[in-house]
């Protein structure tokens, strides 16, 4: 009853109180979740600044960008992300809820600009949007306008959460399904996997029923068969992928040097900046490879303590979902746990060969703007959650010691 009284009071998020709980923010921002995600964020980005810095130094210099060209991009938009997630973090959540509707349909018009002349095919994939010498995936701000949407919907429907038609109306039909399928008509079937991990994610951590989640993900899985047999670049991965490293020439390059430069840097690696697959050898060394440069420059430490930067932030995450106060907070939070940490796994996998070639990016640490900015923004919308969190414990603790006096 607490927590329902709780959430309809956020939810009512007249203007007034939105101003003082932007001040009760800075209040609660000893929160040791609050640190923690900070303090992991920091980290991470400053690490994938490094090694953005020693992959793409070659490349940089050969599109005569000098050896820092894609390191000052990388760190222009670091620059622009951090002040722009110290903004989302000192939203109050009542501010998410009353414009999720408001993100989502602005996201989904972002995306739309990929079929205007303002958008651009990269790999075979239509999912980039070019102004000037500015490049931008609109996909990536979905997700985050996807996620928040869907958490408002789960609290809204709250009471009618349990059965089938509620749970999967509107959040699969129309609207998940309405942004896969503006992502997907750009081919890009690996950003629409993602998507659709941190929906079934928003989805369980909110309450839904197993029963809803079991036909979503069998649905999932029927749509990515079929998508995967009628395309045939899609069944050459796949082949190519369980066939080994016998396609040495075409769509095993990538895949292989990948693997070989796993393998040369050993257990301590051959140091920062010695790779040799980053001298043209490995396509995508700063972005969906970084990874492989990871382990050739840093060896099986350098990769274990990747491993363990998005554990850990998995832990934290976990520790925000149990301490929310609200449905939204669990299912938005939950969202984000499996988009940045469940992407980051996949990225792993493909790099280590036990994933077929999907084009994800490993989150808070590849080179890519676009990217980079909306891990930010969602780890930004999570501290939002974390601070609210701790101020939904503090009033508890006030009212039970109320009650006890």
């Amino acid at each position: 009853m607490a927590e329902r009284q709780g959430a309809q009071r956020d939810a009512a998020g007249a203007p007034g109180q939105a101003r003082i709980r932007l001040g009760s923010a800075f209040r609660v921002g000893t929160d040791s979740n609050v640190i923690a995600l900070w303090a992991i964020t920091i980290l991470m980005v400053g690490f994938g600044l490094i090694m953005v810095l020693s992959s793409s130094s070659i490349t940089s210099y050969l599109d005569n960008q000098g050896f820092f060209g894609g390191f000052w991009r990388q760190a222009m938009f670091a620059v622009i992300g951090f002040p722009l997630m110290i903004l989302a973090s000192m939203m109050p959540i009542s501010f998410w809820k009353r414009w999720a509707w408001v993100l989502f349909g602005v996201g989904i018009g972002l995306q739309l600009l990929v079929f205007t002349p303002l958008g651009i095919e990269v790999y075979g994939n239509r999912n980039w949007i070019q102004i000037g010498s500015i490049g931008a995936q609109p996909s990536e701000a979905l997700k985050l306008a996807l996620v928040v949407w869907v958490g408002t919907v789960l609290l809204r429907k709250e009471p009618l959460l349990g059965q089938m038609k509620h749970e999967l109306i509107p959040v699969i039909l129309p609207g998940a399904l309405l942004a896969l399928g503006v992502v997907l008509l750009g081919k890009d079937l690996g950003t629409v996997m993602i998507m659709a991990a941190l929906v079934i994610g928003a989805m369980f951590f909110g309450g839904v029923s197993w029963k809803s989640l079991g036909v979503v993900a069998l649905g999932g899985l029927l749509a990515v068969f079929f998508f995967v047999v009628t395309s045939q670049n899609r069944l050459d991965r796949l082949f190519g992928h369980a066939g080994g490293d016998s396609d040495y020439s075409g769509l095993g390059w990538q895949p292989l040097h990948g693997k070989w430069a796993l393998a040369g840097g050993g257990l301590f690696g051959v140091g920062l900046g010695g790779s040799k697959a980053k001298w043209s050898w490995l396509p995508a060394a700063d972005n969906d490879y970084i990874f492989a440069i990871i382990g050739e420059e840093l060896g099986l430490i350098g990769a274990l303590l990747v491993i363990l930067m998005f554990v850990a932030l998995a832990v934290v995450l976990l520790r925000v979902i149990t301490n929310a106060r609200d449905r939204f907070g669990r299912a938005v939070t939950g969202g984000v746990l499996v988009w940045i940490v469940g992407q980051a796994f996949v990225n792993i996998g493909v790099v280590i060969g036990i994933l077929p070639v999907l084009g994800v990016p490993l989150p808070l640490i590849s080179a890519g703007g676009t990217a980079l900015i909306a891990c930010l923004l969602a780890l930004g919308v999570v501290i939002s959650i974390a601070r609210d969190g701790a101020q939904y414990r503090a009033e508890l603790d006030a009212e039970n010691g109320g009650n006890r006096g």
